[in-house]
């Protein structure tokens, strides 16, 4: 019965997320189908594991390097992988768990608001990351920055040159800025027209 309600409390818990959350903030229908699978399965094979002679340890890990490989083998942003990881650890807090458990609906519950939280559009709002290809081969670091700047829009707070192509005439960075406020913007601009 408790075990019952554990998997009750669990499918909630992966809707919030998934759906609640994930979907509606980044619209990705396969990852949210993705989610909802490695929480279903870990779920299964923790309530199996969990009422069975076999080692838990054993099929955890077993488990946990299939995700892994699964996680390596497509392009997915250290976002995802953070669901990924909410979802498989939602599963496993309700799989292990054969009473109801105060403790163990509020671990569920923590995983949900701290991903909420840590998702929240508005949080670091202003911070961004691109890979950019510029038509210019340049490796003064100084003379780049003011490059990006002015084509970005904002402060570059961190550039990192990974490809500097002498014959093609490019450059290749990651670039993390800060987009500028409004207010930042119209006296920039003021500024620009003295």
């Amino acid at each position: 019965m408790y075990t019952l309600l554990m998997i009750v409390a669990d499918v909630i818990a992966i809707t919030i997320l998934a759906l609640g959350i994930y979907y509606t903030r980044h619209r990705r229908r396969d990852l949210v189908v993705a989610f909802v699978g490695v929480n279903v399965g870990v779920l299964a094979v923790a309530v199996v594991l969990a009422g069975s002679t076999v080692a838990l340890g054993l099929g955890l890990g077993l488990f946990g390097v299939l995700s892994i490989i699964r996680l390596r083998s497509s392009e997915i942003s250290q976002r995802e992988v953070a669901y990924y990881f909410a979802s498989l650890a939602l599963g496993l807090i309700a799989g292990l768990t054969s009473t109801l458990s105060p403790v163990s609906l509020a671990l569920m519950a923590l995983i949900i608001v701290a991903m909420f939280v840590a998702d929240h559009p508005r949080l670091l709002s202003r911070s961004r990351q691109l890979i950019m290809t510029l038509d210019r081969a340049e490796g003064d670091e100084t003379a780049l920055t003011a490059q990006l700047e002015r084509l970005l829009g904002g402060t570059v707070t961190q550039v990192s040159i990974l490809q500097l192509d002498f014959v093609n005439d490019t450059t290749q960075v990651d670039v993390r800025y800060r987009v500028n406020a409004p207010a930042e913007i119209s006296s920039a601009l003021i500024g620009a027209h003295r």
